[in-house]
């Protein structure tokens, strides 16, 4: 089921389907460099699993991005709660698949994304949090226009130095 639709992209929810296509993409060292490790085949089994449950009880969560035209999966952005900095927030995160980087899809996929959690769902708090040295992250959340609010040692992402921006 498609949640948003951009020009190039079609954002929808995961089913079990989806698994063998999101492992390609999370499971690549490079893709995932800023993560603490790649995904195996059971944590994103897991990863699908928990954003169908998100679904369920938060009215939204991390969901499948793919390129309009070719139905083909390059990425995963959405919303989860998460533990940022010592806080649960609503946080926007995004995956694109590196062979996708470079193209706008990210940030293509966050505009959406933040639109849809502050008009629709009715967030008032949106963060982004990113690794001190991901500039592309980091560029796609000023794009945004969130700001700045610190930077914290993030001890789920082996204790790196992480940015935390926020729509306040």
């Amino acid at each position: 089921m498609i949640v948003i639709e951009t020009p190039r992209l079609n954002i929808r929810k995961y089913t079990e389907e989806d698994t063998a296509a999101l492992f390609a993409i999370l499971s690549d060292p490079i893709t995932m460099a800023f993560w603490p490790a790649p995904f195996s085949s059971r944590q994103t089994e897991e990863w699908i699993e928990r954003n169908i449950q998100s679904y369920i009880t938060q009215g939204f969560g991390r969901w499948a991005v793919e390129l309009k035209d070719t139905g083909r999966l390059i990425g995963d952005a959405g919303i989860m709660k998460s533990e940022l900095n010592g806080s649960v927030e609503n946080d926007l995160g995004y995956i694109i698949h590196s062979n996708y980087w470079r193209q706008g899809y990210a940030y293509e996929a966050a505009k959406s994304i933040l639109s849809y959690a502050l008009q629709e769902l009715g967030l008032a708090r949106i963060c982004i949090n990113m690794p001190a040295d991901h500039a592309a992250s980091e560029g796609v959340a000023i794009k945004l226009g969130l700001n700045k609010e610190t930077e914290y040692r993030n001890r789920r992402n082996r204790d790196i130095l992480t940015c935390l921006y926020s729509t306040f």
